[in-house]
């Protein structure tokens, strides 16, 4: 391919980091290309080299980073041999990037009209016609009253719009080039496939090539033509994205797509498959393949001779056996677990009634939560969905005892009162109730070691004399998989997953009946999420802990849950057990989170029909609050009357809507 017609091209390019006198090396010899208007997405674990590479082409790699060897092409411009004003104009012109968290990428201070209008501004037009061309950047990027976002500031606009506005920002300067560097992880199943919708409209109107880098592989199969495969730093398999996750031709890659919770495949049909293992740490001498101490397929030439990248046709892969590679992906599945199921003839554990939760005062309240109402059994997973917004978090908060409910509203645990404020309830209620939050490295103190952090639940919740303390501490990390050698090294040290696991033994070393998982995998790899999901699943069936699951991905919630409950603006719209409620029919906001969420290998999925963003809770709308943005409201009634729950099609399933499930 002419080199002109390649938007990037990125040869043999090896980067190291400079840590403590050493140089750790992170990419080895790394090629790929982006061809003029294509969209080539970037796959693999943490620390295989991702978002090295984007800073890399960006050239934004810190202080510490060194390009050893390589080069870095924009068109037919070497990247590596421009000067500082030169990448500056680049910068400004022909490459822009779109950052994972958009609230770090805005700058706090100045309003969302005024950050657009500074890139227009840059580019010589005067003040006017600057926050005129903002405005339009606004309106091409969908944000729905674009004038009233363009004089706030960027905390007082959902994380979607934020996202928006950091797109409306990159495409600005109508870039040759657009990085996106997981720009939908951590977003609400409907903002995800606006934001992807969004994508794919703005690159065929600005003809702009995109480098997508995610560790979502389904995001990547609806967005990208082609897909290149990272381990170890090195690109491990390439070509067109069907071809990709429909025939994988590396261990690896087979890996990954084995790793993702299948539709309709649940607890107790099976655990899920990962790969034992990680990846070579920065700076490992590595003999033979990379991935040959965790691929079954391994021989001997494996381990002593580095495979080349085999030129497959239109697509390559590196691995001496890329004809069986599907065989060698990961061990078979083990055998299911005995589920006991759920015995509903008994009481439940918790027992939430008429729960509502205000906040503010009485001259602008904030209605978070109304009149909710749910029962959680022993062993029972019930999962709640929802976008931003909905209520989740605030109900987690409620059960926790982290908030108190507003009056009126009971909170039971075993048919007991349970006080709202956690400084009113007794200390064996507070072993009862635990939480696992979604990023370990905001919830493990980073000064304290892995043995101090879960000894003091020891100490605190349990009271465990001394020397007791340290077979509970073996006994805790055993059953999460932790081993020994961790307990001494500090949350700093480990890996996403293992901190995870850290922040998952620290929960259950209080012998907790009730565990709220609030989005504990959302930020993880494929393959060290389905280790959580199993591991979670396992502790559930052992030690008979309920499960409170808050997550924006349905995937994870089908295979975990065996009941659903789905909240909008603070009611609870559709419960029910997990297969019904994702079987149909249900809710038309519970169909329009179905259609919105990506799967694996179906770019002619079609997306919800929802209209603009969840209502501000200040001025929550009249009668059924979702029909500011139902496809299916059927007239004044919906705006003028609540609807009540109704039955759904089986026992158990109940749906808020006027119209009723046998017409759904």
């Amino acid at each position: 391919m002419n080199p002109a017609a390649r938007s990037l091209t990125v040869d043999g390019l090896d980067i190291a980091y400079r840590v403590r006198g050493r140089d750790l090396q992170v990419l080895h010899k790394l090629s790929l290309s982006v061809a003029q208007g294509e969209a080539y997405g970037v796959v693999g674990e943490s620390g295989c080299g991702k978002s090295t590479l984007a800073l890399a082409v960006m050239r934004y790699l810190p202080r510490n980073g060194r390009i050893l060897g390589g080069r870095i092409l924009i068109g037919d411009r070497d990247l590596l041999a421009l000067g500082r004003e030169q990448i500056r104009r680049l910068r400004a012109t022909t490459i822009s990037m779109v950052y994972q968290d958009p609230a770090k990428a805005l700058n706090p201070s100045i309003r969302v009209g005024a950050q657009i209008a500074e890139i227009f501004r840059l580019q010589g037009l005067n003040s006017a016609e600057s926050s005129e061309r903002a405005a339009g950047m606004l309106e091409r990027v969908r944000i729905a009253d674009a004038g009233s976002v363009f004089a706030r500031y960027p905390h007082q606009i959902s994380g979607g719009m934020q996202q928006r506005v950091a797109i409306a920002m990159a495409l600005s300067i109508n870039p040759r080039l657009l990085v996106l560097d997981e720009p939908t992880t951590g977003l609400d199943a409907t903002v995800e496939g606006e934001i992807l919708d969004l994508i794919a409209r703005l690159r065929s109107e600005f003809a702009t090539s995109i480098l997508f880098i995610s560790h979502n592989l389904a995001v990547i199969s609806q967005v990208c033509d082609r897909v290149g495969v990272l381990y170890a730093g090195s690109v491990i398999e390439e070509g067109p994205t069907e071809e990709i996750f429909g025939d994988p031709r590396h261990p690896y890659t087979a890996g990954l797509i084995r790793c993702l919770p299948r539709q309709g495949r649940r607890k107790g049909s099976g655990s899920l498959e990962s790969m034992a293992g990680s990846p070579p740490a920065p700076g490992d001498a590595v003999r033979g393949c990379s991935f040959a101490p965790r691929c079954r397929l391994a021989e001997e030439n494996c381990r002593t001779d580095a495979p080349p990248l085999y030129d497959l046709g239109d697509r390559a892969s590196r691995c001496h056996y890329h004809e069986r590679a599907q065989s060698g992906a990961s061990p078979a599945a083990a055998d299911p677990p005995a589920i006991a199921g759920v015995d509903r003839t008994q009481p439940p554990i918790l027992r939430a009634i008429g729960v509502s939760k205000t906040f503010g005062d009485a001259h602008q309240p904030v209605r978070a939560l109304h009149d909710v109402s749910l029962e959680l059994w022993p062993g029972e997973t019930l999962g709640l969905v929802g976008e931003s917004g909905s209520g989740k978090s605030t109900l987690a908060r409620l059960v926790l005892g982290l908030s108190a409910p507003d009056p009126g509203g009971v909170l039971e645990l075993d048919g007991e009162p349970l006080a709202g404020a956690i400084q009113a309830r007794h200390s064996s209620q507070l072993k009862e109730l635990q939480i696992v939050f979604q990023n370990p490295d905001s919830a493990l103190n980073r000064s304290h070691s892995v043995r101090h952090l879960i000894g003091r639940v020891l100490v605190k919740l349990r009271r465990l004399p001394k020397f007791e303390r340290a077979s509970r501490l073996s006994d805790l990390a055993r059953s999460v998989r932790l081993d020994e050698r961790y307990l001494n090294l500090r949350p700093r040290e480990l890996s996403g997953g293992l901190k995870q696991r850290v922040a998952i033994a620290r929960a259950f070393a209080g012998e907790p009946r009730i565990v709220v998982c609030d989005e504990p995998t959302s930020a993880l790899d494929v393959s060290v999420q389905a280790s959580i999901l199993n591991l979670l699943a396992g502790l559930q069936e052992t030690q008979r802990v309920s499960y409170l699951f808050i997550s924006h991905d349905l995937g994870t919630v089908r295979y975990l849950s065996d009941r659903i409950a789905v909240l909008y603006l603070g009611r609870l719209m559709e419960i029910g057990p997990a297969e019904r409620v994702f079987a149909g029919p249900h809710h038309p906001y519970t169909a329009a989170l179905l259609a919105a969420a990506p799967i694996l290998g179906d770019k002619t999925r079609r997306r919800a029909g929802l209209e603009g963003e969840i209502p501000s809770a200040i001025h929550r709308p009249g009668g059924c609050v979702f029909h500011t943005r139902c496809p299916r409201k059927l007239g004044a009634i919906c705006e003028q009357e609540e609807p009540p729950l109704h039955p759904g099609v089986e026992p158990g399933h109940w749906i808020r809507c006027h119209i009723r499930a046998s017409d759904q």
